[in-house]
């Protein structure tokens, strides 16, 4: 039956092949949901991230070794990130950054990722909700709500975020990408709610300098909250009032 040229049958037949097919963003941005990440099965199935816990993760930049990219390397492979010869704009969630001390001359090597803050600006700036933080403190975008504005990566004072310009091959079903959208690190979350460590972190502990702990800020027994009472560690930018999730020793 039509009700003012307006076909309820037709609209929900094609609504089914849109849900089957993939979901439209915008012109040539289309994210296919036929392969579901744990997460999305989690979420499926009742299970939520618990605020009863906060991860985070804890770098020592003593450890850290300048010629070392192999947090880098494993963050690539693991979420199927691609580059394009262009380090000024190529995605890349996890980077190498070179600090100098002009008082003493001496320079350190340190990766900087997403820092998963809880306050995060980029979920406060967000127009369309994309940006969003997890109950247990992990920092997130939704491909499907992401219209590409980049307010948010205007909004990160840590410049974590990448946004996506070429069409996007051999992606993980874990980690769905779309050309159009805004990316970051996502403290590898389909390897956490699977009860594993963020890829960078296995790295850097089976090749590395074994620079970065992850685990449990909340948790008084995790190794990380006790390492955290035990040595002076900071945040980058700690003036901000974000209360970062990542802390680094001996920064």
């Amino acid at each position: 039956m039509k009700t003012n040229g307006f076909d309820p049958v037709r609209r929900k037949f094609l609504s089914a092949i849109a849900a089957a097919a993939g979901v439209t963003l915008a012109p040539g941005i289309v994210l296919y949901g036929i392969a579901k990440s744990p997460q999305a099965k989690a979420r499926e199935a009742g299970i939520a991230a618990s605020d009863n816990m906060r991860w985070g993760m804890l770098i020592d930049v003593n450890r850290c070794n300048k010629g070392c990219d192999e947090c880098v390397s494993a963050c690539v492979e693991e979420n199927g990130l691609q580059g394009h010869g262009r380090p000024a704009t190529d995605v890349q969630w996890i980077r190498k950054v070179e600090i100098h001390n002009p008082l003493t001359g001496e320079n350190r090597s340190l990766p900087v990722m997403c820092q998963h803050c809880a306050d995060p600006p980029c979920v406060d700036v967000c127009p369309t909700g994309a940006s969003f933080k997890r109950a247990d403190g992990i920092v997130l975008v939704d491909r499907h709500r992401c219209i590409g504005c980049r307010y948010c990566m205007m909004a990160c004072p840590y410049k974590a975020r990448s946004f996506v310009h070429e069409e996007v091959e051999d992606q993980k079903s874990h980690t769905p990408r779309g050309k159009g959208t805004v990316e970051s690190c996502t403290l590898c979350v389909h390897r956490v709610d699977a009860g594993r460590q963020p890829a960078c972190v296995d790295a850097c502990g089976k090749s590395g300098g074994g620079a970065m702990l992850f685990g449990d800020l909340k948790d008084p027994d995790s190794e990380i909250s006790k390492r955290v009472a035990r040595y002076a560690t900071q945040q980058i930018r700690p003036d901000l009032g974000l209360d970062p999730g990542v802390r680094y020793r001996n920064l």
